[in-house]
């Protein structure tokens, strides 16, 4: 019958507004990234960066909601742009610390205009992009733990 609700129709999926929502954000803040030779993952990794200025991989790796597999070979791309350094941690040798060069810090000034140039892509009214921004991280803060 064609009222009958059917799980796997798309128009139901949660999931598929969201990723779709994401990927359209991400091929929006291309065209200014591109300008600081960032891709999205970079930009997000230094905005962690410009704000805590050094960290694990795995506090990064938490911040960032990516793992390991995908931050390492990020972190070393970035290194070799001169925008962070890794190191052992003297008290864990396991641990590895991701700092903030000099280089890094410089290139903060450059992606402040970055947020403000996105604020213009987005059609909603500010009470809206609130109610979104708190439902999105309820939304992620309900993600069981690994």
């Amino acid at each position: 019958m064609e009222n009958d609700f059917d799980p796997l129709l798309l128009k139901y999926q949660l999931c598929f507004p969201l990723y779709a929502c994401a990927r359209e954000t991400i091929k929006l803040y291309k065209p200014h990234l591109d300008k600081l030779d960032l891709t999205y993952t970079q930009y997000i990794a230094m905005m962690v960066l410009w704000e805590k200025k050094a960290v694990t991989v795995k506090e990064l790796g938490a911040e960032l909601y990516l793992d390991s597999g995908t931050l390492t070979p990020l972190l070393k791309k970035m290194e070799a742009k001169g925008l962070l350094t890794r190191r052992r941690s003297t008290d864990d040798e396991r641990s590895l610390i991701v700092s903030l060069s000099p280089e890094g810090e410089a290139l903060r000034e450059r992606a402040l205009q970055v947020p403000q140039e996105m604020m213009k892509c987005f059609w909603m009214e500010p009470e809206e992009r609130k109610v979104l921004y708190k439902l999105l991280y309820k939304l992620l803060k309900s993600k069981p733990k690994d």
